[in-house]
């Protein structure tokens, strides 16, 4: 004879079976549809999904072995084509060509810009050659690839391949880089020379040395400082140039009247 609360019981424990299966990776993927990963693959070891081998390259969901052209090897990354020409050799295309170094020239680990060479210290590049730097007088020589090969010394600037001395006027002095000049403080630069700033009355050289302001509360003109003109009710502003007007006051052309109520 039955015992139904005995089927009863026997029936909650498939159902919570059936729940703990149906909630097992495997299970959800199976219900999911999921496919496997391809061959030749892993896991990420980070997020979900999976990722190629090292020397495999993802097509159209699979995993296809990258061909690597004569004289490169491969690179252990997952961006790019997977390989790298051998030093000596730079891409054209999908595959390694032995770099042609001229005379006067050193093959680079990098190709970028010169197909893996550079030119000797003293050379530089000319049309794909390296040709001998040619120093003119009161140069001297850079360590670089690129540009003359020399650069002008101090008091000196370039001028048609050669390097021209720079003419200081009277109250001037070079600066800092020695290849351009500046006026002394006190001094203004008018074409070629330095010229004395004239400092009105009550005005000031400001803090460059090279121009002049005028004192709290003066107005500074083409050549002058005038007096301002504050009404009653105002005061300077923080400019010292400029007026305005005292809370609750407001301007009026050159007035402060009273602000009218709501």
């Amino acid at each position: 004879m039955k015992n139904p609360e005995l089927d009863c019981i026997c029936s909650f424990r498939g159902l919570l079976l059936l729940a703990f299966l149906t909630g097992l990776p495997g299970a959800a993927l199976a219900q999911a549809g999921a496919s496997a990963p391809p061959q030749n693959s892993h896991a990420k070891s980070y997020g979900g999904g999976w990722e190629c081998n090292y020397g495999f390259r993802e097509a159209a969901g699979a995993c296809a072995a990258i061909t690597i052209p004569a004289d490169a090897h491969s690179v252990d990354s997952n961006f790019g084509r997977g390989w790298d020409c051998n030093r000596g050799y730079h891409e054209v295309g999908a595959i390694c060509v032995a770099v042609r170094v001229p005379p006067n020239a050193h093959s680079t680990e990098s190709t970028y810009g010169r197909n893996g060479w550079e030119c000797d210290r003293s050379y530089r590049e000319t049309n794909g050659t390296c040709a001998a730097v040619t120093m003119p007088a009161n140069a001297y020589r850079v360590d670089s690839s690129f540009g003359r090969g020399w650069e002008c010394e101090r008091g000196f600037r370039v001028g048609n391949e050669s390097c021209v001395a720079i003419n200081v006027p009277a109250n001037g002095f070079l600066q800092r880089d020695g290849s351009s000049w500046s006026c002394e403080r006190g001094f203004q630069r008018t074409g070629e020379s330095c010229n004395p700033i004239t400092v009105p009355e009550h005005g000031y050289l400001d803090d460059s040395g090279g121009s002049w302001k005028c004192d709290w509360g003066y107005r500074k003109g083409a050549a002058s400082c005038a007096l301002m003109a504050v009404p009653a009710n105002a005061h300077i502003d923080n400019s010292g140039e400029e007026w305005g007007c005292n809370t609750p006051y407001r301007r009026l052309q050159d007035k402060c009247v009273a602000a009218q109520m709501p």
